[in-house]
């Protein structure tokens, strides 16, 4: 029996289902995932079409609202909604330093893995459409990496969906990992200096904990070692709405003074390690250049590589040459692997995913162009995250597709924006704007 319970104006249900590890392989192995269902209060007996809510990440669980928050006061008003945790994440089968040596090696952990892209999720997708719409086509809404699922969604089982709704996840559907960082690096310059404009006593900031952390590589107080990339890719917060602002008063606390000397504060490296670590979300970790991953090239560690042709991005050039201290966000790279505590068991795993090519198509361009399920997506006009120009080329090739493109929001519009954003998107999908 599924449990039932009430938050403020809404009905939750928990509900689990079990599906294959690999879809192709029906009667084998099988995992579990967690959903909840969620009506509103006095529409908990109407009969209602169904939206499935698919998180960004990779390796996020779907978000855990409290009442109807954001955007889902929004879509209670239309929709039964159905917040999915992807498998690997949330409550669903967890995939994890701690769960993974079940596997067995780092050989059996990268195969288990290969099974967490776009590809299966969108399978569990219909799954569990089947049992809990009856076979009735549903409306996907899809949020960064949920949106590169959505698109995935068209490519191969457009049937199940009444209507595609996608914020900030428009992905490139041939472009290699290497050319997403090539057009990545520049908007995080950009993002980087655009911070230190609105902010200019923190380019000094910068230089010092950059300084700090490359003399001294400290460990924070939850064991993660601080070296001066890490304190750089501590950028990821400058993709968000209020992501500058909160990088700017972590930085004016970043130091005390101590019996020896100035260090990095209890308070400052509370808040770093809490922003670095991904023992929350390893799967982000470990897959998200998989993410871009086919056409028979390993990715390589894309990041890392690309990073080399940005010479402003060398911390260590920067500090000697007085240049700003760029920062970089949304870039998985090797050696992280060596500095989070949660991820240090999987590094060998995460080398033979990196070095994997035999990675499957995720997008049917053919398909696509054919579309005829009604799609509106959000693009962010200078998202950190998603390439805009990747996202506006993608567009084009898919039939039926209609963008608002705004400015008036970072990558988390949706959170953000709340229900005007997804207003937009609906009165778009249904042909009212």
């Amino acid at each position: 029996m599924s449990p039932t319970y009430r938050q403020p104006g809404v009905v939750l249900t928990d509900r689990r289902f079990s599906v294959p590890l690999d879809h192709d392989d029906p009667a084998g192995e099988r995992i579990e995932l967690f959903a909840r269902e969620c009506v509103a209060a006095a529409r908990q007996d109407a009969e209602l079409p169904w939206l499935v809510y698919l998180q960004g990440g990779p390796g996020f669980g779907a978000h855990r609202f409290s009442g109807k928050q954001a955007w889902l006061g929004r879509a209670l008003r239309d929709y039964r909604v159905l917040l999915l945790d992807q498998r690997g994440t949330g409550a669903s089968t967890p995939a994890n330093r701690q769960t993974l040596p079940l596997r067995g090696g780092p050989r059996e952990q990268a195969d288990y893995l290969g099974h967490f892209r776009a590809d299966a999720i969108v399978r569990d997708c219909e799954a569990v459409r089947r049992e809990v719409t009856g076979g009735a086509p549903w409306t996907v809404l899809g949020q960064s990496f949920g949106g590169f699922c959505a698109t995935h969604y068209l490519s191969t089982a457009p049937e199940g969906l009444q209507a595609a709704l996608i914020t900030g996840g428009l992905p490139t559907l041939d472009g290699h990992a290497d050319d997403v960082y090539r057009a990545a690096y520049p908007r995080m310059e950009r993002k980087s200096l655009a911070h230190y404009a609105r902010y200019p006593q923190d380019a000094e900031r910068a230089r010092r904990v950059a300084e700090y952390a490359a003399e001294h590589e400290p460990v924070l107080n939850g064991g993660y070692r601080f070296t001066a990339e890490a304190f750089q890719s501590l950028g990821i917060l400058l993709g968000t709405g209020d992501g500058s602002h909160r990088l700017h008063y972590l930085l004016e606390d970043a130091f005390v003074r101590t019996a020896t000397g100035h260090e990095l504060s209890d308070a400052f490296q509370e808040q770093a390690q809490a922003l670095l670590s991904y023992a929350g979300h390893p799967l982000y970790a470990l897959l998200h250049e998989a993410c871009y991953a086919q056409g028979g090239r390993p990715t390589a560690w894309a990041a890392e590589r690309v990073r080399g042709e940005f010479p402003a991005f060398d911390a260590g050039k920067s500090l000697a040459g007085g240049e700003p201290v760029l920062f970089t966000g949304e870039a998985v790279q090797r050696w992280m692997f060596d500095c989070d505590p949660a991820l240090r068991p999987l590094r060998e795993t995460a080398e033979l995913l990196a070095e994997r090519a035999d990675w499957a198509p995720l997008y049917d361009a053919e398909r696509l162009a054919a579309n005829e399920v009604p799609v509106a997506a959000a693009v962010y006009h200078d998202d950190l995250y998603v390439d805009t120009a990747d996202s506006l080329r993608t567009a084009r090739t898919i039939g039926g597709l209609r963008t608002w493109v705004t400015d008036e929001y970072e990558h988390d519009g949706l959170r953000a924006g709340g229900d005007r954003v997804l207003d937009r998107l609906l009165d778009l999908v249904r042909g009212e704007i």
